[in-house]
Parts: C-alpha cells; structure tokens; sequence
C-alpha cells in the first residue's frame, strides 16, 4: 500500500467551504497563508472551536493543518474549517468516528438563509400595511 502524504476534508457550513490537509508534523494550523490568530483575530471563541476535533481525539500536537477557506463570513468559515478537520481526521483514521460523532462535529449543519421573496423587502418581512 501506499503510504499517504497527507489526509484530506472538505468542510462546508452557511456558504463557506474550507479545503483542509492534515500533515504529521507540530501541531500549528495555518489558514489562507496566515496564523489561526492572524486569520481569524482576537476572537478565542473561533480558535477554540476549530481546535475542538483535535483535543476530542488527542491529536492536538500530532498534526499540521493547512487549510484552505472561502465563502461565508468569519462564523461560517470557522465552522467550516471545524468539519472539514474533522472529515481529514476520519480520513486519517477511521476509529475516531465514535467519539467526533457523539460529539455531533460530523454531520454538516444544513442551515442555509433563506431566499429572499418577490413582493417582500426580505425572505418573509412585508412592506407596512397602509389602511388608507
């Protein structure tokens, strides 16, 4: 068999996409060309999120991530790059399913904004009702 260079995840969320590689390495997570901190600024909340597949598994130090993200905004692509770490983690290996579903990270979140209508001034608010 071959031995693999790297694992591979796609993870969609909202309109985002994020093309995620996983490398044995160091444990540094690199997004768009920039740090995790860089990319995605001072909020804790987003680093610790996209962090969360990794410490649920004990993979924290044993992977470098490189990821590739568009779409969306800063939420979205968070969450995105969360999916598609954790789809390269099943790649990687496939024990971990158990433990990264229960945690509920597998299942794509399938919420979407809803189209806006003819008529209306957003998917469901209508123009004020005007008696006379």
């Amino acid at each position: 068999m071959i031995e693999k260079r790297y694992f591979q995840g796609t993870g969609r969320r909202k309109t985002a996409v994020a093309r995620v590689r996983l490398f044995p390495g160091s444990g540094e997570i690199v997004v768009n060309g920039k740090s995790i901190r860089e990319y995605f600024g001072a909020r804790e909340l987003y680093a610790r999120e996209i962090f969360r597949p990794l410490e649920l598994t004990g993979t924290t130090g044993a992977y470098n991530v490189l990821v590739k993200v568009r779409g969306g905004g800063v939420s979205g692509q968070a969450q995105a790059v969360r999916h598609g770490i954790t789809r390269a983690l099943l790649d990687a290996n496939p024990d971990f399913r158990p433990t990264l579903k229960k945690a509920g990270l597998i299942t794509r979140d399938p919420r979407m904004k809803e189209r806006k209508k003819a008529g209306l001034k957003r998917a469901r608010k209508r123009p004020q009702y005007t008696k006379r």
